[in-house]
């Protein structure tokens, strides 16, 4: 492995890092003081600080070393945990971000912002710090020497009477090696504790013939006397827990000198050879982290397309078997079924490959909500909602920009001032709920604030102004709703950094249809308001019902369809105009007729000798969908045409079938917009 490699391993190690430590500062926040949790927040920074210090990091170091400062005086309890110091911690975690990310990508770190932030947190530690002074802290910490120093260390002069011995046995595993730890620093730490005496067992060292060079045999005991605690003596050994087998006991007897030849493990007997400590019970010997390995996200890209041209192959295998007319007791299609099962079974597999939790893309948005109420002025709490919700990741990383633009525009517009919400009777500070769920086999993902809601009048108003409506246009609620998603609209009248300049929720309809999905609003006066983002659960395969409609083959996602019926003819019932209704267990369903809505027949009345195919949307809506017939219920590959095409309402992308022909994929819920007669629809106001 080059340099090169190690350095792109480290980085990728800070962004699990980061992870930790947003984590550790939520629970923090969420559940008060807990000494476990802010111990691994420490870690976390440590981690970072030591690896930058290896490549030479300088500036990420330093700032590193002034949180590191903060959070160890927390967890030593000199610092009281406050919102302020949380709210610091933060945006010291923000900082910290961008100065991995900086020197990731070997751009100027802002050096401003990480001296402001550094006398910040010395001046929580050390008290305020003068202006214009830096911390001495500041500087870079004293870099260890790594020059061979003998383990054998002779134990010298008489004890200090209040001094304590103690006993340790390490084994490391075979990880702790991989993982880049040597025994060797452990124990230099150790040296500094006290008068250190080591010995080695080598007793588990097979012949050379049968070494393997990727195992560990060695085993340590170490004989300690120093003034710390047994709990100091744990620290050192924190970041290598589960990679090795330690026990530490107190030593009544005197610690013997060096012994000139290693002893067997057994030499050191404990004082209760049955007793463990209850932190030894903790950490089972043998206990290693779940193995993983990093892979180029190109190669999976290649490896989802394989498998796609796999599933269509096996439907024109499938094809072809049924055109030939051979029975389905052959070996033939036995053995085509027994491939169906492999390929379903090997897609799901690799999708979830690219499954990942929606929460890292959670925790940016916390820094996206801090920054906007830093701009605004206002007091604002993210809560987040679904973090293991999983999505594929292509969906994560364009989901970036739509929830950007969404939440900025929830602290900007949505909420009030604290002034305003105290009049009102709400609480100063606001909320905004970022959630994620599985719903219908979409995702579904919602911002919700508690703010005042949309100002339809003043809505109206702007759109009047802009000419996107007339004047004399009778709008519903959701459909004045809808002019928020038109280019240029904004209701801010003066230019901010937040918004003002017309960009941003056009840019959020377009994004979201570009994935396949939908955004919604529901707003209600003086309560907030919430939009709704449903997505597909992954951009490359569904399992989809294949339908015959005038002729056309299509394909409505199985997931979708709650149930299919033939109805009778007094189950349908006229409306005035051109719609019609079936009676489904004493509820009305509208009918939806997919040759008429795509333009392959004229309307009719007569569903007598359709299939309806009865579908729910994401707002609970139910309509039946009227097609000639249903072929079978297949997996399809999704082919998406917004970039060869365009978007077409009511189709949300299309796939290849078995014998070489394209049909489409039907967005039901979009397909159902599409059909319902619009007050506004001769005003090209577009569905979102």
């Amino acid at each position: 492995m080059s340099m090169a490699d190690i350095r792109a391993t480290f980085f990728q190690e800070c962004e699990e890092l980061l992870e930790q430590l947003r984590d550790g500062l939520e629970q923090i926040e969420g559940e008060g003081d807990c000494l476990e949790t802010v111990n691994a927040v420490f870690r976390a920074v440590h981690s970072i600080k030591g690896g930058g210090a290896a490549f030479g990091l300088d500036a990420l170091v330093r700032f590193a070393h002034q949180f590191e400062t903060v959070l160890d005086a927390m967890r030593a309890e000199r610092l009281t945990i406050t919102d302020d110091v949380i709210g610091l911690c933060y945006r010291a975690s923000d900082h910290l971000s961008d100065l991995v990310a900086a020197e990731r990508d070997g751009t100027e770190p802002a050096h401003d912002t990480s001296e402001d932030l550094a006398k910040r947190l010395v001046a929580l530690v050390e008290g305020p710090v003068p202006p214009g002074t830096v911390p001495e802290t500041a500087g870079t910490p004293t870099p260890e020497t790594f020059g061979f120093v003998p383990l054998a260390i002779p134990i010298g002069p008489t004890a200090d009477p209040q001094d304590t011995t103690f006993g340790i046995e390490f084994t490391p595993t075979a990880a702790l090696f991989t993982n880049g730890n040597d025994p060797v620093h452990l124990f230099r730490t150790l040296r500094e504790m006290g008068d250190l005496s080591v010995s080695v067992d080598t007793v588990s060292v097979p012949t050379l013939d049968a070494l393997d060079p990727h195992n560990s045999y060695l085993a340590w005991s170490l004989r300690l006397v120093t003034s710390e605690s047994e709990h100091a003596i744990h620290d050192v050994f924190e970041f290598v827990e589960g990679l090795c087998s330690l026990r530490v006991w107190l030593d009544a007897e005197p610690a013997p000198t060096v012994p000139d030849m290693p002893a067997p493990a057994e030499h050191v007997p404990p004082s209760d050879p049955g007793a463990a400590s209850p932190r030894e019970a903790a950490k089972p010997a043998g206990q290693s982290p779940k193995a993983t390995v990093r892979v180029d996200l190109d190669l999976v890209d290649r490896l989802i397309n394989l498998v796609g041209e796999l599933v269509i192959n096996q439907a024109v295998l499938a094809q072809c078997v049924a055109e030939a007319g051979l029975s389905t007791h052959t070996d033939i299609s036995a053995g085509l079924d027994e491939f169906k099962n492999l390929s379903r079974e090997v897609q799901e597999y690799v999708m979830s490959i690219r499954a990942q939790p929606v929460k890292p893309l959670f925790q940016r948005m916390g820094r996206i909500v801090r920054e906007a109420s830093d701009i605004s002025g206002k007091s604002v709490r993210l809560v987040t909602v679904g973090e293991t919700t999983e999505v594929d990741k292509t969906v994560i990383e364009r989901l970036v920009d739509p929830l950007t633009h969404i939440l900025r525009n929830a602290v900007d517009h949505g909420l009030e001032v604290p002034e305003t919400r105290e009049a009102a009777g709400k609480p100063p500070q606001g909320t905004i709920t970022l959630s994620a769920a599985h719903r219908s086999g979409r995702v579904l993902i919602e911002i919700a604030d508690d703010g005042a809601g949309i100002n339809r009048p003043k809505v109206r108003e702007i759109a009047i102004t802009k000419g996107l409506i007339p004047p004399d246009a009778v709008l519903s609620e959701a459909e004045t709703d809808k002019l928020l998603f038109q280019p240029g609209f904004s209701t801010n009248a003066v230019v901010t950094d937040l918004s003002g300049r017309g960009v941003g929720m056009d840019v959020v309809k377009s994004a979201i249809q570009a994935l396949g999905g939908r955004v919604g609003i529901q707003s209600a006066p003086g309560k907030g308001t919430t939009f709704s983002i449903s997505l597909p659960l992954t951009l490359a395969v569904l399992d989809g019902m294949v339908v015959d409609v005038a002729g056309q083959t299509m394909v409505v996602p199985i997931t979708a369809i709650v149930e299919t019926m033939r109805p009778r003819p007094e189950d349908i019932h006229a409306l005035a105009g051109d719609g019609s209704v079936v009676s489904v267990r004493d509820t009305f369903v509208p009918i939806v007729d997919l040759g008429t809505v795509f333009g392959h027949r004229h309307p009719s009345k007569d569903f007598s000798d359709r299939v309806l195919l009865l579908v729910e949307t994401d707002q609970n809506d139910r309509w039946a969908l009227a097609v000639d017939s249903i072929h079978d219920q297949r997996q399809v590959v999704i082919k998406g045409l917004e970039a060869n095409y365009g978007h077409v309402p009511g189709v949300a992308a299309a796939t290849i079938l078995g014998d070489g022909k394209i049909a489409l994929i039907i967005d039901p819920e979009e397909t159902a917009v599409r059909a319902r007669p619009t007050a506004i629809q001769s005003f090209v106001l577009d569905e979102v």
